[in-house]
């Protein structure tokens, strides 16, 4: 049995992503999902990567850290502090050391891609029903910059096992861009998937099958 600990990208609730455990738990495996404190002002990543190793309590047997979008800052401060196995991040940010959220904006060159779209619904869902994307964007939560304002600790990547998944048509994080960035910053060539920035909410269980398939 492996455990998936589930690290939510910026304004997110762990409720959108309960398709995928569902997915997962009926294979065998099992999840936390905690909603993480990104509403808090005073919550920086030492706060992020507390209330993921809380949910992820006593469980030490095959921990995989699964990271979407902002998560990506949170996920490898996790491996320092309990055993995991492997890090998933699905368009995920990868932080360089020393650097905040709100610079790794420029510093990958994420600032000089054609402007995106105003809508959230555009940007984020375009691959979902408008019913779906409605329900999903009713749950987002705001987020505070304090846990991007924060320069990320580590001196280096952790050395554990990691995987990448980019999604071909994200208007958010755009594959030609993405496969550059995760090549420089990670070494590795990321693998994808079909569908917008969201894949945990348009195609859950190919996203499921995937993570159970070694992701």
């Amino acid at each position: 049995m492996t455990t998936y600990a589930i690290v939510h990208g910026a304004g997110d609730v762990a409720a959108n992503w309960e398709p995928v455990a569902a997915e997962l738990r009926a294979r065998g495996h099992d999840v936390v999902s905690p909603d993480l404190p990104c509403e808090d002002e005073a919550a920086g990543l030492e706060r992020y990567t507390d209330t993921v190793v809380e949910a992820i309590g006593d469980r030490s047997d095959g921990l995989v850290v699964v990271a979407h979008s902002l998560g990506g800052f949170t996920a490898p401060l996790v491996t320092t502090r309990v055993p995991v196995d492997r890090i998933v991040l699905i368009a995920a940010m990868v932080p360089a050391p020393g650097e905040t959220g709100i610079e790794w904006w420029d510093n990958t060159g994420h600032t000089q891609l054609p402007k995106w779209p105003d809508s959230e619904r555009e940007l984020f869902l375009q691959d979902v029903s408008p019913e779906t994307a409605a329900a999903v964007l009713a749950r987002s939560r705001n987020q505070t910059r304090a846990v991007m304002e924060e320069p990320w600790p580590l001196a280096a990547w952790p050395d554990v096992a990691t995987r990448f998944l980019l999604c071909r048509e994200d208007r958010c994080f755009p594959a030609d861009w993405l496969r550059d960035v995760v090549r420089d910053r990670l070494g590795i060539t990321p693998e994808e998937i079909d569908g917008g920035h969201m894949p945990y909410v348009s195609r859950p269980t190919e996203l499921a099958a995937w993570l159970a398939n070694g992701g």
